[in-house]
């Protein structure tokens, strides 16, 4: 389980493959590897959220966490998209003492989406997300969302499409403030919605 709440990006030092799944190195930042007095913060077996998307560290080396992804992963994720050098937002599982500052977000993405339209209004920035109409029945107004990770309020949803609003700190921090109109997110809409969605389909509604 994650809040959303991301702690840092990594950069993406290797890829390989090995047919339908890759095997994918990212180099974390110096915080999320080691504690001040250099013990190891995380370990083989430890799961991550990867653009919003829970791995398993498999391997740790001069290369940083290794991670493998297999055909169903790369299928509903835009993992499969990314590049040597690219950077990506990293949050460890949150432990049963943490705090939830964000949302309940469980690292099963629902589904990929694109950059609409950006919008910037003084130091207050507007994006908009283009979607499946079937996430978008899962969303409400001033509901939650993950993007790429990231706990988000939703402002306007539309029928294939919604907006949040960014501060400056989000987009200093993740890496939606290196994004453009196009590029490819992560989605996964609120636990919650899916259950409602769920039972008023069984309820013939």
């Amino acid at each position: 389980m994650f809040t959303g709440l991301v702690e840092g990006r990594g950069k993406i030092t290797s890829i390989s493959s090995g047919g339908p799944s890759i095997d994918l190195s990212i180099l974390p930042p110096s915080e999320l590897a080691n504690a001040p007095d250099g013990q190891p913060l995380t370990g083989i077996g430890d799961s991550v959220a990867i653009n919003g998307c829970c791995l398993t560290i498999v391997q740790i080396d001069d290369d940083g966490w290794t991670f493998q992804a297999g055909e169903e992963t790369l299928s509903k994720t835009s993992l499969g998209r990314l590049g040597v050098g690219d950077e990506v937002n990293l949050e460890r599982s949150m432990p049963v003492n943490g705090r939830l500052g964000g949302h309940f977000v469980q690292g099963h993405v629902d589904g990929t989406g694109v950059i609409d339209d950006i919008r910037h209004d003084g130091e207050w920035t507007t994006m908009w997300f283009r979607v499946p109409e079937s996430l978008t029945k899962q969303m409400v107004g001033k509901g939650s969302v993950a993007v790429d990770g990231i706990s988000l309020t939703l402002v306007d949803v539309e029928s294939q499409r919604f907006s949040v609003a960014l501060i400056p700190h989000t987009l200093e921090v993740t890496t939606l403030g290196q994004k453009t109109v196009g590029d490819p997110v992560n989605i996964e809409t609120d636990v919650l919605g899916k259950y409602v969605l769920k039972m008023l389909a069984e309820n013939g509604r």
